[in-house]
């Protein structure tokens, strides 16, 4: 591997010494001509990345297919075979978000969705209307009339609350008076309220009741508030995740051993593991993607299995890597991961809901 032309001279620019041949035997520094074209910027850094020798490849196979694997060889003190795990998540991540930025997994779009539905819920509505109208413009009404009018009131009534329900959630419709925050459907009545009815939840109703009301008056669409509620969770996502790196950390080290592991130890457990659930995540953003260029029957569904299988092999994976790492008896490991796992779901769960309070604040 090389990384640019060698110097013809032989003293090192970073410390002085003598370099016999293409490193510095003091300072580690390659003895490389300081001038290189623009392209080594980006080379440079590729290479950093999927050389080592095999060292790039390698710490991804056996972070895909061994659990547990990496984790334990840099505890073990073998730190040069593998990318520090550090370096190994920074990376991922942002290979991860960047091609997400560049190929969004998801396409959300609202733009006719509900329409059609609506519009043949209101025309049944129309029609039941009329047979009641009809049924009653009788000069006399029998038995069977009374009783046919009811069925077609009981049938009015039930579809008036469908097409209600179907309102609701038709994405291109603007927010309107039928949802309302605390019971107010403005922005007056409800300061008003909360003002001769104070509440310690106030800090969170405040602000999301004054955008709810913000977003009213401009008329967005409540697709539109969707799909950027969506894309701005989306984006601080990363975010997200590496606050909640301590977090999962924490809950290892308060479940295992304080004299036989470290907080640091859990670190680096934690850091294999997320960097894991991200090229997952990348690679089955890839293949649900490679479903809509494809539209093949037979190669959709073996791909949609292999999705599947990749679910449950994500599920299992903490439970093989945390029995591997640390090496207790396997009913043991399986109920301590079991409430591990449980703990960090609901934890992170609640970190998902702040993080979707935070990106409803940030709308626009």
């Amino acid at each position: 591997m090389s990384h640019g032309k060698l110097r013809e001279e032989k003293d090192c620019l970073n410390c002085g010494h003598l370099v016999e041949e293409k490193y510095c035997p003091n300072c580690g520094q390659q003895n490389i001509q300081t001038r290189q074209p623009f392209h080594y910027l980006f080379t440079h850094f590729v290479e950093d990345f999927t050389h080592y020798d095999g060292q790039f490849w390698g710490t991804l196979k056996n972070l895909l297919f061994k659990p547990g694997k990496l984790t334990t060889t840099y505890l073990e003190g073998k730190r040069q075979i593998f990318v520090p795990p550090v370096k190994l998540y920074i990376f991922v991540s942002f290979i991860t978000f960047f091609l997400f930025a560049l190929f969004p997994p998801f396409n959300i779009n609202f733009e006719g969705k509900g329409n059609s539905k609506l519009l043949s819920q209101k025309s049944k509505i129309t029609e039941i209307q009329k047979a009641i109208n009809d049924a009653k413009a009788k000069e006399k009404l029998e038995e069977k009339d009374s009783l046919y009018i009811n069925k077609l009131d009981a049938a009015l009534k039930d579809s008036a609350k469908l097409n209600e329900i179907e309102g609701t959630f038709d994405m291109n419709k603007s927010l309107d008076d039928d949802i309302k925050v605390s019971g107010y459907n403005n922005k007056k009545s409800f300061d008003s309220a909360a003002a001769k009815n104070p509440s310690s939840f106030d800090f969170i109703n405040i602000p999301f009741a004054h955008k709810y009301f913000e977003l009213k008056e401009k008329g967005v669409k409540k697709g539109d508030i969707l799909k950027k509620l969506f894309e701005t969770s989306f984006h601080n996502l990363p975010k997200a995740l590496f606050i909640y790196l301590p977090i999962f950390a924490l809950f290892l080290w308060i479940f295992h051993n304080k004299r036989k592991w470290w907080y640091f130890d859990h670190g680096i457990f934690t850091l294999h593991y997320f960097a894991f659930l991200l090229l997952n995540i990348l690679i089955f953003s890839f293949l649900n993607k490679l479903t809509d260029l494809i539209n093949i029957g037979f190669i959709n569904t073996i791909i949609y299995l292999i999705m599947t299988a990749m679910l449950v092999y994500s599920a299992a994976y903490f439970f093989i890597a945390h029995h591997k790492v640390y090496r207790s008896h396997g009913v043991i490991s399986f109920i301590i991961g079991s409430i591990l796992f449980t703990i960090n779901l609901i934890a992170f769960l609640f970190l998902v809901v702040i993080l979707g309070l935070i990106s409803f604040l940030m709308i626009h």
